[in-house]
């Protein structure tokens, strides 16, 4: 018997997953990306009418999106096979890394509401499932303009907790801060993925993690980030002033959530690895 790990043999059922997203690379998203790269204002990028939307569009007719969603929630988690997922994203990253990291991110705040036993989440989510026009785009709002890798460190020192944070009153949430302008998907998002700080005597491992909608009061967004490469993601700053949310938006608190909000950085970052793969097999081929 083969070890998993080391088994490179794939099955049919992968092969032709394999095909079909390399051929959606080389018809969509390579010529897009060289299109999206060459533009000089990345607000054109994300402009009505850009390409942009034609690769959203496109991807989610195939209903790869759906790959971050269980079957209850109409999703096709558990489908595919784990050599499957890696092939997808390694081929995505062949065609263009910035337009895989922008797909694959859009999903993370519903993934997170596919997991939550509250209602208003879970519908989030089944609304993603079925969102062909892509009104449900997601972000992953957790870098700040003094906070990197450092969330995944974990330390309780004070001085080196979340810039932005959270404060219970009653049934609700008030959020004050900035999110950087490293944020894939920043401008466009209608959702986020968003790391607060909720005991800030604990640093890191006082922070929360809340699933936002992103068209409440107090929030604003930076003008789309100008970069040297990966272009066609876009990239921006979130702004929060006052922002109240719903208690039941708060799916990790402090307590339970150091394992989970790791997990959360290991996952994303693990699978940077295989797409940044594809794209330096790319290079390799030029």
């Amino acid at each position: 018997m083969p070890f998993r790990d080391l088994d490179f043999n794939l099955t049919d059922e992968e092969k032709s997953i394999r095909d079909t997203v390399r051929k959606f690379g080389a018809e969509v998203m390579r010529p897009a990306g060289i299109e999206l790269d060459k533009l000089a204002d990345p607000a054109d990028v994300i402009a009505e009418g850009s390409v942009l939307w034609d690769v959203f569009k496109k991807y989610r007719e195939m209903d790869f999106h759906k790959r971050v969603l269980p079957k209850t929630m109409g999703g096709m988690a558990g489908e595919l096979s784990p050599m499957a997922s890696f092939l997808i994203g390694e081929e995505q990253g062949y065609a263009d890394a910035g337009l895989a990291i922008s797909l694959g991110v859009a999903g993370m705040p519903f993934a997170y509401c596919a997991m939550s036993p509250d209602p208003e989440l879970q519908s989030w989510a089944r609304d993603y499932a079925e969102d062909y026009d892509c009104k449900l785009i997601g972000c992953w709002a957790i870098t700040e303009p003094d906070h990197g890798g450092d969330w995944s460190l974990g330390g309780e020192d004070p001085a080196c907790g979340p810039s932005c944070k959270a404060v219970l009153k009653g049934d609700e949430y008030i959020i004050t801060g900035q999110k950087s302008a490293w944020v894939s998907n920043g401008t466009i998002a209608s959702h986020a993925v968003l790391h607060v700080s909720l005991d800030p005597s604990r640093g890191m491992r006082g922070q929360g993690l809340a699933i936002i909608r992103l068209d409440l009061p107090g929030i604003s967004r930076g003008a789309p980030l100008d970069k040297i490469g990966q272009r066609p993601l876009n990239q921006g700053e979130i702004f929060f002033d006052e922002v109240k949310i719903p208690k039941n938006w708060m799916v990790l608190t402090p307590d339970p959530a150091r394992e989970p909000v790791e997990g959360g950085l290991s996952g994303p970052n693990g699978s940077m690895a295989v797409t940044f793969g594809g794209l330096a097999k790319a290079a390799f081929d030029e």
